[in-house]
């Protein structure tokens, strides 16, 4: 019989509270301010999907990206932004590691700022076996 682990059954921890944390925040995610597709009431429990500057950014909550369930899978116009969580609770992704954002929509909003109308090339890191 297969035992988890401590780095699984934090994994499954973190994934959970995510999971809820960005639930919450899902309702509020589609600001029309912002350039948002949809009302709050169109958008399903778990994605959020809208328009920012031009660019589609589509996050599933809880869809186990590079790092596992839990991590929520960014994508911008289709291709994967590379999300990590920090000890911290905030995050980073792979087009800045040297700014921290509160949660995922946000990061994904200052990836889009930061490519500066560039396309986001997938992420493929070398020898990683998951």
């Amino acid at each position: 019989m297969k035992k988890i682990t401590r780095r699984h059954a934090l994994g499954i921890t973190a994934g959970a509270a995510t999971a809820l944390g960005l639930t919450a925040c899902s309702s509020s995610a589609a600001d029309p301010a912002a350039g948002a597709s949809g009302s709050p009431a169109s958008i399903p429990t778990g994605t959020i999907d809208e328009v920012y500057e031009g660019r589609r950014i589509q996050i599933t909550l809880g869809a186990g990206g590079h790092h596992g369930v839990g991590t929520p899978v960014i994508k911008i116009d289709g291709n994967e932004l590379h999300l990590m969580a920090n000890a911290d609770k905030s995050w980073v992704t792979v087009v800045n590691h040297y700014e921290t954002f509160p949660d995922p929509i946000s990061a994904a909003r200052a990836a889009i700022r930061d490519l500066q109308g560039a396309a986001l090339v997938p992420f493929t890191p070398k020898g990683d076996t998951l």
